[in-house]
């Protein structure tokens, strides 16, 4: 078998590893775009803001590493159409604008998401994308080389956003965040973005929120501000995290069928509806366990899973993919922050009827030398009392309980039997009643359920 991925990170080469060591006669060909393979996305903020050292510190896996094992690695090359009646892939490389085809017996689409910058003036010249490692390099270089940054203008206010915004307010730069939404992190319900927005303030983020980006004004000299439909914002340079689209337009021109998220339709064992097309990681959707509904989530965690289980089935292997529950977690400033399952807006979208319980408690016992804060928030389905979300904004043990609840909702727990649960306890970490099985509690008694403890 010639197995040919088009793209090199997380999916890409999780799957073709995979691959290699269930069927070693395997024939593998990758393609990638950019300079690195198997990176960590998510650790760019911490590169740009200095906190890691080098960009190499955040590659899983080189590309000489993956030929010794047996791969053939193009870099810097392109896919730019695939054909699958002949089953090949028109490929150019970048540095010389070379094109040949590649063929393939079996084909793995792993192009992930990159974000698209709007046709507004003088972003595409001054507005720097951080999505890959590669724009990473970029971005962290000006910053280390131009002495006259002195002010940044950070657009977007979700995960990658704010982690940035606090990484350039550590770089000792005036930070502004912007988004056109009326909170940041939007898959968090309000009144708990809000304690989120309190952090950042208090960091010396300022913050520009329900305002729609309009254009970068700038001169000879470069970049001058930012203009919004409601103020304008100093800025000597740009940074977009605008959130990412899935790569699928290559894949829909060659039939594959992209479901109502904008990313590719596959079937539960990553399969397209294209033959011998197969699809893993950040451009494809899943299903929602809590709703049922089709979702776009894009995280390194899902992708891995999602390329071992296509690489099982391109092996000969019968496996599915059950699906995603949206857990997420994050730290920014003092804050841990982390959701799963659905928020309200999420459940009124699917049609369910969800029931709230929100207080604030603490990280540790309360007796503890600072226990820290966490404030809570838990959902769940009036008449069955399942678990439908839950989110946490906290000092300390945010990640720890985030898993539980991620756990209750993708197995359909009842907050009547949730409150019951065996969880952990000792006073570092928490009171004899864990937070989460007191909002299990609160939830019982707002549903009128039993047992009521």
């Amino acid at each position: 078998m010639r197995l040919l991925v088009l793209g090199g990170d997380a999916a890409g080469m999780t799957a073709a590893s995979l691959v290699l060591r269930r069927a070693p006669d395997t024939e593998i060909v990758v393609v990638e775009r950019g300079s690195h393979t198997s990176y960590s996305m998510c650790g760019i903020p911490y590169y740009v803001g200095g906190e890691i050292e080098t960009s190499e510190d955040l590659v899983v896996r080189t590309p000489e590493e993956f030929q010794q094992q047996g791969m053939t690695v193009h870099m810097g090359t392109e896919a730019i159409a695939i054909d699958p009646q002949a089953r090949t892939v028109t490929v150019r490389v970048l540095a010389t604008g070379e094109e040949r085809e590649e063929r393939y017996d079996e084909l793995l689409y792993a192009l992930g998401a990159h974000p698209s910058v709007p046709d507004l003036p003088g972003l595409a010249e001054h507005g720097y994308v951080v999505h890959t490692l590669d724009e990473g390099e970029r971005l962290r270089t000006a910053l280390d080389r131009r002495d006259d940054v002195k002010s940044v203008v950070v657009v977007g206010a979700g995960y990658i956003g704010m982690e940035l915004a606090e990484a350039l307010v550590e770089r000792g730069l005036r930070t502004t965040l912007v988004d056109m939404a009326e909170q940041v992190m939007g898959t968090l319900d309000p009144d708990m973005a809000a304690h989120v927005q309190g952090a950042l303030e208090d960091f010396g983020v300022r913050l520009g929120l329900g305002e729609r980006l309009e254009r970068i004004d700038a001169d000879d000299a470069g970049c001058r501000s930012v203009q919004t439909d409601r103020d304008c914002y100093e800025a000597d340079l740009v940074v977009l995290a605008m959130g990412a689209k899935p790569n699928v337009e290559l894949a829909a021109a060659a039939g594959c069928r992209v479901g109502e998220t904008g990313a590719l339709a596959v079937d539960r064992g990553l399969r397209t509806n294209v033959e011998h097309v197969w699809a893993a990681g950040d451009c494809v959707e899943s299903t929602h366990l809590v709703s049922g509904q089709q979702v776009n989530v894009q995280l390194g965690t899902h992708a891995n899973k999602q390329a071992k289980i296509a690489a099982i089935n391109l092996t000969g292997g019968d496996t599915v993919f059950p699906g995603v529950v949206g857990t997420a977690v994050t730290k920014v400033c003092q804050w841990e922050i982390a959701r799963t399952g659905l928020s309200e807006r999420e459940a009124e979208a699917a049609g369910l009827d969800g029931v709230t319980a929100s207080f604030t408690g603490t990280a540790s016992a309360g007796y503890m030398p600072d226990p820290g804060t966490v404030h809570v928030k838990m959902m769940a389905e009036r008449g069955t009392g399942r678990v439908l979300g839950a989110q946490l904004v906290g000092t300390g043990n945010v990640g720890k309980r985030i898993d539980t609840a991620a756990t209750w909702c993708q197995l359909g727990v009842r907050v009547a039997d949730a409150q019951l649960f065996d969880l952990s306890y000792a006073p570092p970490f928490g009171g004899v009643w864990d937070l989460l099985a007191v909002a299990a509690r609160k939830l019982v008694s707002a549903l009128d359920l039993e047992p009521r403890l």
